[in-house]
Formats: structure tokens, sequence, C-alpha cells
């Protein structure tokens, strides 16, 4: 049977909408819209850089706008909307798919065989850690004086610190809370009281469910998409493709063909109507309206390449790169208007002085020079609205993370600077 074939920007628009990107910070946080988006995009990633905000409240604010910080902190760690856990890596992922990551968490200390040397020579401290933190707990790594090893890297952790990673990941302990972002855990049951009695998935429906998820999040999606979208549990090859295969016979998947890509691609049989409205769209109607800044972390940018193949855009995470070799700053955040990306703005919140800076707004050539975007063609996109756009999005950002003034550094190319002017931004 034929693959139907879909042009690359249906592909675009349709992860665009799963990624709840079509109205960007036009949304209102609550329980409800916290819940839902986590839900349809499969998790909420965590990361420690904190030169700008946490990653996790930067991925929101590109969707809900200058919410207050501390309302998501209740959401997730008192009313327990959400857990922290694995996804793509550390995640906050919905408690309401508990039944789902319960099997992930039984199953992590069958499979993941990397731990049977440290259990064979550490059960007593697991034990023990385990005892400490169901009679004293919420406990962090700093209340556990073992010793590191005078090593670097993963295996530099200390002794406890490996036995609580290890209890968080198989379920007998969950984040409780975090203290100046120091995870602190807790028994499982007094977290997530529901778990005691939550029945698992079976491995096959789990395994089923999880393919689920990353197709839906994406829209249309590669088998390199699926493996670099939601990473954990990390599935051999042959053992993901067999359920890939017998979602295939069901009819609950489809293979499709996107124009110009000679790899198969895959979508849920219940979205190829939303791929065909999305080949309907008419000229001038792009499928967001709005301009946002993007977190390094967030989902739209798990894997790169591909977005790099739907939107042209060519996006690399230089905090891991040595600082003679970048090209774009630190941490550059992609600007989305309009459903392309047209540029980038590297940025540092100095909380000293309450100034956000934008060190280095970097813009496509293609959006510099006045021509159509690459793949996403949905219209000319109009200079002038574009720019006020970011402009918007940077005072909206500063006043999310609490900077008072904004200070706009090198621009490129620099006639675009004027419209950018520290005058314009004033918060």
């Amino acid at each position: 049977m034929t693959a139907q074939e879909f042009p690359a920007h249906a592909a675009a628009a349709l992860f665009l909408e799963r990624q709840q990107l079509t109205r960007p910070r036009g949304q209102k946080l609550g329980a409800k819209s916290l819940e839902r988006f986590v839900s349809e995009v499969g998790g909420l990633q965590i990361d420690s850089i904190n030169v700008l905000d946490r990653a996790h409240y930067l991925t929101l604010w590109s969707r809900f706008g200058a919410y207050d910080h501390a309302a998501l902190d209740r959401l997730i760690y008192r009313k327990r909307v959400l857990f922290e856990y694995w996804a793509h890596a550390a995640c906050f992922v919905p408690a309401a798919d508990l039944p789902a990551w319960r099997r992930a968490m039984l199953d992590y200390g069958v499979h993941h065989t990397g731990w049977s040397r440290f259990l064979r020579k550490n059960a007593k401290l697991i034990a023990t850690t385990e005892q400490e933190i169901r009679e004293r707990g919420p406990l962090g790594n700093a209340d556990f004086e073992t010793k590191r090893p005078g090593r670097s890297g993963w295996w530099s952790w200390k002794p406890s610190t490996h036995a609580l990673h290890y209890l968080w990941m198989t379920g007998r302990t969950l984040i409780h809370s975090r203290t100046h972002f120091h995870k602190r855990f807790a028994a499982a049951e007094r977290v997530l009281p529901a778990i005691a009695g939550v029945t698992p998935m079976e491995s096959t429906e789990f395994s089923r469910w999880h393919l689920r998820l990353a197709l839906h999040a994406m829209g249309a999606a590669t088998e390199t998409d699926l493996r670099m979208y939601l990473t954990f549990p990390r599935t051999p090859a042959t053992a993901r493709r067999k359920v890939l295969q017998a979602a295939l016979r069901d009819g609950e998947v489809a293979e499709v063909a996107i124009a110009g890509d000679r790899t198969r691609w895959y979508a849920l049989a219940a979205d190829l109507p939303e791929l065909a409205r999305h080949v309907r769209r008419r000229a001038g109607s792009p499928p967001s309206r709005g301009t946002t800044l993007l977190s390094p972390f967030d989902s739209f940018l798990w894997h790169r390449a591909r977005t790099a193949k739907l939107f042209g855009f060519d996006y690399t995470i230089e905090v891991y790169v040595p600082g003679h070799k970048r090209v774009h700053g630190y941490y550059s955040l992609p600007i989305l208007h309009d459903g392309r990306l047209i540029g980038r703005v590297d940025a540092k919140h100095h909380r000293e002085h309450r100034r956000l800076e934008a060190k280095h707004v970097h813009f496509e050539p293609w959006f510099a020079n006045g021509a159509p975007a690459p793949i996403t063609r949905w219209g000319p996109i109009e200079r002038e609205p574009a720019l006020d756009g970011v402009a918007d999005a940077l005072r909206s950002l500063a006043a999310f993370v609490g900077a008072e003034q904004v200070l706009i550094g090198r621009v490129t190319p620099g006639k675009m600077k004027p419209q950018l002017s520290p005058g314009r931004q004033a918060c």
C-alpha cells in the first residue's frame, strides 16, 4: 500500500499545534491547562542552568506568558498535578499518567543492568538510605555524608547519591520538593498516595502507550524522531521496531511520506485528517499567530535535527560548546514568530541589577533579507510587526523573571537594532 504523501509544512503545522504554540504566550495557566500541555507534549524538561530562569519555567512562559512562579510550584508540589520522573531527560510528567510510568519504574531495576555491580556492593546502603527517608524524610543529598570516590564525571557521585537516584528511578521514593533547586526525596506513597494502589500497565501496553504518546506529541515522525523525542526508557531498536510494526498491522499507526524526504514517516491513523487539514491551509494563514522565545530545553527542540528538517532552522545548545567556539551565545533562545523561527536571542538575567540583557539578537538571513521562510511558507512575514513582536516578548520575559529593564546588545544585522532599542523596551 502506497503511503499517503503530505508536504513538510503540513507536518510542521501539526507539530506547532501539538506543542501548543498556536497562540504563543496566549494561554492562561491553571491546573487543567498545565496538565493538558504536559500530557500533549509528553513531558516538561527540568534543567539546572539558571542564567535566565529554570528551563521548565521558561517553557511554560512561552505558552502562558508571565504567570506567577509560586502558583506553578503550588500546582506541582502541593496539588501534585505533575511529578518528577524521566521522559526525555529529567521531566515533570502528569500524575494522571502514573499507571504508565509506574510500569517504567518497576521495569527499571530489571532492565538497567548497569546498576548490577553497584547493587551487589551497596545493597545495605540502599536499604539504609530508603529507611532514613521513610523515617526522617523528605531528605536531600546533603543529608547523607558518605564519601565520594576520587574520580570525575557521573561516577564521581558519592555512593548515597547513586542510592538516591536508584530509589527514585525504581519508584520507591519520589521527589517531594526542591529547596534552592536541590531535590528532597520522600517515600513514594507520601508524595503520591495513589501509587500504593495503582495498577501498573502491562509491559506491552506501556510500549504501545509510549509510542502513541510520542507520535501524538509530534504529529508525524520518523523512527529517529521517535527515538530522540522520548528517550526514556531506553529500548533496543529491534524492540522499538517490533512495537511500531504491531501498531501498523493493527491500523493504529499509518506510514506516511513527506514530500522531498526519502525517510519513512509515521503518524497515528487518527491524525491523517489533521495533516490533510493543514495541507488545505490557505496562503497567508500560518498555524501560529504571535511571538515568543523558546527555552533551549523546550520539547519543541528535543530533536534538533527534526527542527532543521521541518523549519529550516539549525540550532545548537551552546552551553556545552567551549566559549571561543560559540556562534550565537551561551544561552540562545530561538525566536518563534507566526509559526516560523526567525532568529535567536542570547539572553542573561542580571538579578542584582534587575536587568535582562539581550546580549546578541541574531536574525536568520532569509528574514533579514525579506525572503520567504524555508519550508514553512505560509505567506510573507512583515518585518516591522515581527520586530515589534520580539520587543514585546522581551518585555514580557523581563517582567516574568523580575527584571525592570531590558538592555539590547549586539543585533545581527545591525540595521534592525533601532526597533529593539532600550527606549522601546522600558518595563
